[in-house]
């Protein structure tokens, strides 16, 4: 009983502590909503520190509420441009979130888009009235622009304008709805000149629809789903005059950054499903929020930095949204979110973290190299694993001629160019300094080997390890082990050794497997960094080897299955021993193309691929004519045997996922039976 007593008395401290410590973690994490997520070197989506956290909710402009907003625009002087399109209204607030003024009653009908310039210019799309007005600072209607009357703007066409953005020279850059033909171009002089189409996306037709379009009639055609190119879904302009779009469902071509001939100069890596809106941010960035609530944050070259936000549930939670309309990034870089179906604009502040990766990107982008090392430190020392960072530092420390550290860095971003420019200048320096030792030394050896040679035919110094050897290839397995040198040269004859003069055993090919299976474990975890397809430190041998006994399994089961209905002549060993010993190649040429891998930089990656294609046409071929030798086939009857092991396999792993399922949906019933019946015993 005492001991019992003394154990409750230490046990119930531990026990308030912890809930301590898990209620201060559940109040820290409750300033965010939601997760961060970056994207790392090997194109997988990682959780990472919080980059924004939700700052403050803007319902309302003074007293009034906001009804069906759908745009808006922040200037760097603090005053907020907002489309307040329910009550067909521009509202103007300052930096305190006091209105200063209203403009538009009257003259606008159903506003969609919204584009405000250094001096206050404001120009409003509006698509019920089919028209572009322009309000001066005060909000007086200076300028209208409706549909162009040029031919080259299409005669069918309406001009039904949802976004608007405009450059130095104040042209206008207009999406309108159900024109595929891209952004019109307009300026303003004359009255409104159309200047043409601009960033028009691309057809999405593939091989197979041109083909049939080829082959297909007027009338079929005509019943086919027109490819057109998709219309953007909205735009931002930055400083430089730079136009970004974003368009659903264009897959990596989501987002684009257009230069002044409307050609795209990124490539992102990863896109919003349903992006809504896009702003260029103040360090050569982009944001693009998506419908739902999400935003994306990229660098100048489309590679993904952070992924956060997400969807209100209901519970009104500060941070998440409904529907997103715009998006727009603030001088001190706070994040500004409009959503519509809550009639409220949600402003994120970007934390630490993210403050000296902005940082970085800014000095890194301007050629400061090494002032950028200092923010990046500090990001690494907040998370060491955090790409960009690496990769950035890697770049920085390339810069400076430090290739030892660029190559450090660039291997822990899964950087292969940068290790490729790294690597190529660290064997360069090497080259410099040892080559002409590397030449002695082959001399030497070349000399040695020569002078052993003489020596050996004069005195036979040689001859006891002759002998030696001499005695070990007579071991009846070294020889059957030797035997695949011989198959991979004369597979038909190395065929017939093995059905009808018993050259190899089961023990031999089971060996050759081993070291197969040994080998390709090697390479596949220290091969050469460009070569690499694992991550970096993750090790999963046992399901590898699985993997690789599985399929061998099936293959040849399946194979011999198939040879038998058949009349095929081959053997279970014999079927077994064939296959193993094709595979040859893959045990002679792995050890070279893995040192190979550890020599190259991109380079002269050419060579390790070719090998590898060399290595498996040549397995490939000698898989053929195995099957046909030890079945004694045809050239037709070894495709059609081929052609039904394939098949054979692909029904028994769709029966193996059937019986995996059933038996899963078994053991769940019979688990919540027993759970009901404990439940009601119990009760």
């Amino acid at each position: 009983m005492k001991k019992f007593k003394k154990t409750i008395k230490t046990v119930i401290p531990l026990m308030l502590s912890a809930l301590i410590l898990v209620s201060g973690s559940i109040s820290a994490s409750a300033d965010a909503p939601y997760k961060t997520y970056t994207v790392d070197g090997y194109g997988s989506v990682t959780e990472t520190q919080t980059a924004y956290l939700p700052y403050q909710t803007i319902t309302k402009i003074g007293e009034e509420p906001l009804v069906g907003p759908t745009d808006f625009t922040l200037l760097d002087d603090g005053y907020l441009y907002i489309l307040d399109s329910g009550n067909a209204r521009v509202v103007v607030s300052d930096m305190d979130n006091e209105p200063v003024m209203t403009f538009g009653e009257g003259i606008l009908k159903g506003p969609r888009g919204i584009y405000v310039t250094k001096d206050h210019t404001t120009y409003v799309a509006d698509r019920d009235a089919g028209k572009i007005f322009v309000f001066d600072k005060e909000g007086e209607l200076k300028a209208e622009y409706g549909r162009p009357k040029e031919a080259m703007y299409g005669e069918t066409l309406d001009f039904l304008p949802l976004k608007i953005v405009v450059n130095d020279a104040g042209t206008m850059y207009v999406i309108c709805e159900s024109n595929t033909n891209g952004m019109v171009e307009i300026s303003p002089v004359e009255g409104g000149t159309f200047l043409g189409y601009f960033g028009t996306n691309a057809t999405n037709a593939n091989i197979w629809t041109i083909i049939w379009r080829a082959i297909l009639t007027d009338a079929q055609r005509a019943k086919m789903q027109s490819n057109i190119p998709a219309t953007p879904d909205n735009m931002a302009i930055d400083e430089k005059g730079v136009i970004y779009t974003i368009t659903r469902g264009e897959g990596l071509d989501t987002l684009k950054r257009l230069n002044i001939a409307g050609v795209n100069m990124m490539e992102i890596s990863e896109y919003p499903e349903v992006p809504a809106a896009v702003a260029s941010g103040n360090h050569d960035n982009v944001f693009v929020a998506t419908q739902t609530g999400f935003i994306y944050e990229y660098n100048n070259e489309g590679e993904l930095l952070f992924m956060f936000g997400g969807s209100d549930d209901g519970k009104q939670r500060i941070g998440l949204s409904t529907k997103v309309e715009a998006i727009q990034v603030g001088p001190d870089d706070k994040l500004y979110v409009l959503d519509s179906d809550k009639a409220q604009i949600q402003v994120y502040e970007p934390t630490e973290f993210t403050a000296y990766l902005h940082n970085a990107l800014y000095l890194f982008s301007k050629g400061r190299y090494e002032q950028s090392k200092e923010p990046l430190s500090e990001l690494l020392k907040m998370n060491n694993l955090f790409t960009y960072a690496n990769m950035a530092m890697g770049k920085a420390l390339y810069k400076e001629e430090d290739y030892e550290g660029a190559l450090h860095y660039a291997r822990l971003a899964k950087d292969t160019e940068g290790y490729s420019d790294s690597f190529w200048e660290i064997r360069n320096v090497w080259l410099k300094h040892h080559l002409t030792a590397v030449v002695i030394i082959l001399v030497l050896l070349a000399t040695a080997i020569k002078v052993l040679k003489v020596l050996h035919k004069k005195k036979g110094i040689l001859k006891k390890p002759e002998e030696m050897l001499k005695k070990l290839n007579e071991v009846k397995l070294i020889k059957e082990l030797k035997y695949v040198f011989y198959f991979m040269r004369h597979p038909i004859d190395g065929c017939y050794g093995i059905k009808r003069e018993g050259r190899v055993s089961a023990l031999s090919a089971n060996i050759l497997l081993a070291i197969a299976i040994v080998f390709y474990i090697i390479n596949r975890y220290f091969c050469g960094f460009l070569t690499k397809t694992v991550k970096e430190g993750s090790y999963d041998v046992i399901s590898d080897i699985g993997m690789i006994l599985i399929a061998l399994l099936l293959v040849v089961g399946c194979n011999y299955l198939m040879c038998t209905i058949n009349d095929g002549e081959g053997r279970l060993k014999h079927i077994y021993a064939s296959l193993i010993y094709s595979f040859g190649p893959y045990i002679v040429l792995t050890p070279f193309i893995f040192a190979l891998s550890h020599a190259v930089s991109n380079n002269e990656i050419f060579f390790v691929s070719f090998g590898s294609l060399v290595m498996w046409v040549w397995i490939a071929v000698l898989v053929f004519i195995s099957v046909r030798e030890i079945n004694n086939y045809t050239v037709k009857e070894t495709f059609k045997i081929i052609f039904l092991t394939i098949f054979t396999i692909l029904i028994v792993c769709l029966l193996a996922f059937i019986i995996y399922v059933l038996w899963s949906q078994v053991f769940d019933f019979i688990e919540s039976v027993f759970g009901e019946v404990v439940y009601r015993i119990g009760s």
